[in-house]
């Protein structure tokens, strides 16, 4: 019976990891559509715990540009400055993607902490 807990926990990072993958993989992408020099540059890490904390900080720091950017437009579009509307709704669902994947990401990382603080030592 324990072994298969520890295959659901297992199984459960797993399921994390690879969210988190498609995540950075979506950020990365959308950044690349905004703006294609970006594409050659560089990433750097200074080790597991870095990366990781590099990368969660890179993916809240987009979705709150992508936000931003949504605001900023929907302002000028409200003001009657001329934005196209199809600009304004695109932004607005990058946006609403942006933070339900970072929800989802949350959830699931505040459920394998939980998992982890229950199991014994």
């Amino acid at each position: 019976m324990s072994v298969s807990g520890i295959g659901g926990r297992a199984s459960g990072i797993q399921d994390i990891m690879a969210l988190r993958q498609q995540i950075m993989e979506r950020s990365q992408l959308l950044q690349q559509v905004k703006s294609p020099e970006a594409t050659q540059a560089p990433q750097g890490s200074s080790g597991p715990a870095g990366s990781f904390t590099d990368s969660l900080k890179g993916a809240l720091d987009s979705v709150s540009a992508a936000q931003q950017k949504s605001s900023a437009i929907t302002e000028a579009y409200e003001k009657g400055e001329v934005v196209d509307v199809a600009k304004v709704m695109l932004a607005r669902q990058e946006a609403g993607v942006a933070f339900e994947a970072t929800l989802q990401v949350r959830n699931k990382l505040l459920t394998a902490y939980q998992d982890i603080m229950r199991m014994g030592v």
